[in-house]
């Protein structure tokens, strides 16, 4: 018997014989219907990726994103403000409706509707059409979204006192304070003094820095009396003595140092 008579060899249609490259398909006979994933598509996608990250990396340069001075946590005049992305929510919160009481509303029903809203979408309208006009419900919802937050955005931005805000996190650099000294004690007792400039002098909610300061023991003492005219600097709401009013004052004309630099006032009389 010879080797292999009467055995027939079946090739396997699963195997191609010949390799083809991996070639699009073409839709040439559906235009602006349908095209390739790859690399069509996708190609695309990262060409506008690109440019608005380009872009972006641009803006952070020119724009730089400002430092403010170190954070205190006794400091409960400062202010904070979210970083520009949430500042939509952060003029929510401000409303009637949407602060005190019914900050749950605000903060958690009114973005939780709005947010769940653009996910139902795509279930929402399962129309095959490409062109927003054709889609009037997944469109609405998306335009609704964005000028809400746009509008928001521009409300926050416009009702937001910069100046104010500039002096509450200004960077004061090598500042230090005589905590030890009796003008320092006299003004931890005045709380009028402390809602706005802070507990340590280097300014809150409404008032700027007093330490560095740019006044002699007079003028300070006149400011601290009489205030100063066309701003928010009251006057007459010191307590207690003259002579504690002119301990303070000259501590803070000192830069927040005893005159003797040893941390005690009447050191200087003797």
């Amino acid at each position: 018997m010879q080797r292999g008579k009467g055995m027939k060899f079946v090739g396997d249609s699963r195997i191609p014989a010949e390799r083809k490259p991996n070639i699009p398909k073409d839709y040439s006979e559906y235009p602006h219907k349908t095209e390739a994933f790859w690399p069509n598509f996708l190609l695309k996608e990262w060409m506008v990726g690109a440019v608005f990250l380009i872009g972006y990396l641009c803006l952070t340069v020119a724009h730089p994103a400002p430092l403010e001075r170190v954070a205190d946590p006794t400091d409960t005049g400062y202010i904070p403000l979210p970083d520009w992305y949430f500042l939509f929510l952060y003029q929510l919160l401000k409303y009637e409706y949407a602060a005190g009481s019914y900050t749950v509303i605000g903060a958690v029903v009114i973005p939780g509707i709005a947010f769940g809203a653009l996910l139902l979408a795509p279930f929402l309208d399962r129309g095959t059409e490409r062109r927003p006009i054709k889609r009037p419900i997944a469109s609405g919802l998306m335009l609704l979204g964005v000028i809400s937050i746009i509008f928001l955005t521009w409300e926050s931005v416009d009702e937001h006192d910069w100046e104010a805000a500039a002096q509450q996190g200004a960077i004061v650099d090598d500042v230090q304070i005589d905590e030890s000294a009796l003008g320092y004690e006299i003004y931890l007792t005045q709380d009028s003094c402390i809602a706005c400039h802070g507990g340590d002098m280097l300014g809150g909610a409404a008032g700027p820095p007093i330490i560095p300061s740019d006044y002699d023991k007079d003028e300070v003492m006149d400011i601290i009396i009489n205030g100063i005219e066309g701003t928010a600097m009251p006057g007459g709401e010191f307590e207690g003595t003259d002579e504690e009013l002119e301990t303070l004052a000259e501590f803070i004309a000192n830069d927040g140092q005893a005159p003797n630099g040893n941390g005690d006032d009447e050191g200087d009389e003797e």
